[in-house]
């Protein structure tokens, strides 16, 4: 059922008139116009009456807009099972008790919802606790050949003294005294002078549970926490080719609370920098170093990979490398994740370090010229000027050297110091 507390099935005062023997007495005590009576009807009312009569005081007593909220669960429950043929069928022979024992009950909220369209409907079965997420720090090469980590976690369980009851009296009284069991209570604020607002919270007494236990009939072990504190070990296995931010989850492991589903604990892999190799989905990066003679001449260098193996790299035969070039390897990359045998790829970007300002002498220079392929040749220009250039950055480009302003100020410009203007003199 989804009444609780106070009264039988929600009916404030106790039973209605009428239903002391139901379920017990002879065929002519069962109740079975009691629900006909909240929504206003006669016992054969037509489906399309049932359901005006339920919008029209669904509405007017609804408690969020300011109804009462028994009455709102009464006739809920009387437009649930009265608009259900085979409820009210069971209702019409047996009265209430025929529905509970052949028949589920709902959420008069995820009807009220349903049935005007707002809001959608409420998740059903039970409520999952939260999930407990917890980061790694991975190094790529563990991403790479995989490794099983084993971590502690500690977490609530359900005491096992008291069945996640919170009382060593099995037949002690432990429904919430202050929502009568409800879990929730109804509150009313002041919004404005002369406004008021009713609104459900949840019962901070019991924090929802709908059950306390007095201080006398606790439980010794939890106290009456209804859970204690536990350690497990758990096992972490890396796959090969898992990524940044994936999550490995172990499903309902997290804090356990009676009445509710367990969350799961999900561990979220945080892949650390690697000092040679760049990631990218299942393709790696590496940056190489190489001299001039060699970008000209030929390349052969070794790279020490993620599982520990040594690749000889080197260019073909009159291969050149150039300022910026990038090359790949195939099937040297990530391993895919699943399908381990599948490898991505690896590249190499290539940076050619040149020789210093005079380390290649004249005659050395001689050679070069001699060995490599032939400039374009100057025309010869009787007026031309020969010039130096010198190190410089582009960052530097469109600034002056001196400062502020040109080498020639606007003559209307004063000087920032407040100096008199310089004038020429006329000749």
């Amino acid at each position: 059922m989804f009444f609780g507390g106070g009264g039988f099935d929600g009916f404030p005062g106790g039973m209605p008139h009428g239903m002391g023997g139901m379920g017990r007495g002879r065929p002519q005590d069962v109740d079975n116009k009691s629900l006909y009576t909240a929504l206003g009807l006669e016992p054969n009312a037509s489906d399309s009456e049932i359901k005006k009569a339920y919008r029209k005081m669904a509405m007017k007593h609804h408690p969020d807009k300011g109804g009462d909220e028994m009455k709102f669960k009464e006739i809920t429950k009387a437009y649930e099972i009265l608009s259900d043929d085979t409820k009210r069928k069971l209702y019409d022979e047996g009265g209430e008790d025929a529905v509970e024992n052949g028949g589920g009950g709902g959420d008069p909220h995820d009807i009220f919802s349903a049935f005007f369209g707002g809001g959608g409907r409420r998740e059903r079965g039970p409520k999952k606790g939260e999930d407990l997420v917890h980061p790694i720090q991975v190094d790529l090469e563990n991403l790479y050949n995989g490794k099983t980590v084993k971590l502690s976690l500690t977490r609530d369980i359900i005491c096992t003294a008291c069945k996640g009851s919170g009382s060593k009296n099995p037949d002690a009284n432990t429904t919430c005294q202050s929502c009568e069991g409800n879990g929730v209570k109804l509150v009313i604020r002041q919004i404005a002078p002369g406004m008021i607002q009713q609104m459900q919270m949840k019962c901070p007494d019991c924090d929802g549970s709908g059950t306390s236990v007095k201080a006398k009939d606790r439980c010794t072990e939890c106290s009456g926490k209804k859970v204690k504190s536990d350690k497990k070990v758990l096992e972490v296995n890396i796959d090969k080719g898992m990524k940044n931010n994936q999550k490995i989850t172990f499903p309902g492991e997290a804090d356990q609370k009676p009445g509710i589903m367990p969350g799961d604990v999900v561990f979220v892999l945080q892949q650390k920098e690697h000092k040679t190799f760049k990631r990218k989905n299942d393709d790696l990066l590496i940056q190489q170093k190489i001299p001039l003679v060699e970008a000209l001449c030929g390349t052969n260098f070794i790279v020490t990979h993620l599982d520990g193996r040594k690749l000889v790299v080197k260019t073909q035969p009159g291969e050149l490398i150039r300022p910026g070039d990038v090359k790949t390897i195939d099937d040297e990359g990530m391993p895919m994740h699943k399908n381990p045998f599948v490898k991505g790829k690896l590249y190499v970007s290539f940076e050619v370090q040149f020789p210093k300002d005079g380390q290649i002498n004249a005659e050395a220079a001689a050679m070069l010229v001699k060995a490599l392929p032939a400039g374009p040749t100057i025309a010869p220009c009787a007026d031309a000027e020969e010039v130096t250039m010198r190190n410089a950055d582009l960052s530097s480009m469109g600034q002056n050297a001196h400062g502020r302003g040109g080498a020639y100020d606007d003559d209307d410009e004063e000087d920032g110091r407040g100096g008199q203007r310089v004038q020429c003199a006329q000749q």
